[in-house]
Order: structure tokens, then C-alpha cells, then sequence
């Protein structure tokens, strides 16, 4: 049974410079599983009772799946990877022809009723917590000179905490750590992760994905 299809989606699929073929291949299987498809962040984004379960991307070396919960899934088939070497919820499958796909297709469809099972029972994947951090002087010392500025970084996420605090840490000089800080403040206080797209072009919503370079 296939759900109705979005005419945002058969857009975004006919304005694609690549993985057209792939992306539709994903889209059949996606659909085939009784998932409504909406446009969010501008990529498909595939739904189960309003819940975010599968999104579809794509890059210049590949065509991606990604699940939101992947980290929940048990992955007997170990094609998961993680977007970033923090990622610590999503989790994603890149593929780089319709015939892996198509030779992939019951293990998908069989990943994403394990997705749709894990919403139906109101799973979370637990942050790990930034208090194994340590936030580097000079930030303590921008916290005490600027009460906003340390408003608005404990308000981020603690993903997007730990981005920065990761980031900062490792510069080797204390003058270089400052520098950091002082570039990203702005920033922050936008409430912006360290890779958060800000201007809205990249096709990897909410990441960057180097599209602000188009407005240069």
C-alpha cells in the first residue's frame, strides 16, 4: 500500500543534479512501508503519526538513508554509519546505485518497521551527558564576562555544546582557544551549532554543507 505522494518531494526529486534514479528507488520502499512523506529542512522526510522516522539526502559520492533513532536500531546487517564522529542519535546508510538498493530492499524495509516500532513504543536515545566535558578556562572566563553569552550556550542543545566544547579544547594555545570563542559567539547566541547551515542553501538541512559559498 502506498501513501499518497508529495508534490513537494516530486520536486525536490526533479530539481536533483544527482541520485535521481536511487532516490526514487528509496522513496518506493519508503512509501511501500506506509510512511507519509513531507518536506522538511528541504530533503524528503518520511513520517509515522507526525513522529520523524527516515530522511533522504544526498551527496556528490552518495545517495543517503537516515534514520533518526538509527543508534536504537539493532543493525544486524552493520550498514550504519554515523554522520559525525559525535553523532550520538541519527544514523545512515549510503548507497551508490539503484541495483544496491534493489538487492538491499527487504533489509531496509525491515530497518524501518524496526524504526516505526521504536517510535510505537516511545523509545529515546539517551544524550550522553556533557558533564564528562571540560570546558576549557577561557570559556569559564567568557561565561563570567558575559552572563547572555553563557545564557544562550546552555541553551543548545547538548549535541551542539559538545561541538563547540570539542572544538575549542583542541587548540593547543590559550590565545588561539579565545580566538575560537570570540569568532563563534555570535553564533551561539543565534542559538547556531558549530556546522548548523545559516543561510539556508544546503541540501543537508540543518548541517552546512558549504552552499553559503554560492552567495560569495
Amino acid at each position: 500500500m502506498y501513501l499518497t505522494m508529495n508534490p513537494k518531494i516530486d520536486e525536490f526529486i526533479s530539481k536533483s543534479q544527482q541520485w535521481q534514479a536511487e532516490i526514487q528507488a528509496l522513496r518506493a520502499i519508503l512509501l511501500a512501508c506506509e510512511l507519509s512523506e513531507e518536506l522538511k529542512w528541504k530533503q524528503p522526510c518520511y513520517t509515522f503519526n507526525k513522529k520523524n522516522i527516515a530522511i533522504l539526502s544526498y551527496q556528490k559520492e552518495s545517495c543517503d538513508l537516515g534514520f533518526f533513532k538509527g543508534a536504537l536500531l539493532k543493525d544486524e546487517m552493520s550498514i550504519l554509519l554515523k554522520p559525525g564522529e559525535n553523532t550520538q542519535s541519527s544514523r545512515l546508510i549510503k548507497f551508490t546505485s539503484v541495483q544496491e538498493i534493489e538487492e538491499l530492499s527487504k533489509t531496509i524495509k525491515s530497518y524501518i518497521q524496526e524504526a516505526i516500532e521504536v517510535e510505537k513504543a516511545g523509545l529515546t536515545v539517551e544524550s550522553k551527558k556533557n558533564t564528562d566535558l571540560e570546558f576549557p578556562e577561557e570559556l569559564h572566563g567568557k561565561f563570567t564576562q558575559d552572563p547572555a553569552f553563557k545564557t544562550a550556550f546552555e541553551a543548545l542543545t547538548p549535541g551542539r555544546q559538545r561541538g563547540y566544547t570539542l572544538f575549542f579544547n583542541a587548540a593547543k594555545q590559550s590565545k588561539t582557544r579565545e580566538a575560537r570563542i570570540e569568532k563563534y559567539v555570535q553564533r551561539i547566541l543565534d542559538g547556531y551549532g558549530i556546522h548548523d547551515c545559516t543561510c539556508g542553501l544546503s541540501k543537508k538541512m540543518p548541517s552546512c554543507d558549504g552552499s553559503h559559498k554560492l552567495l560569495q
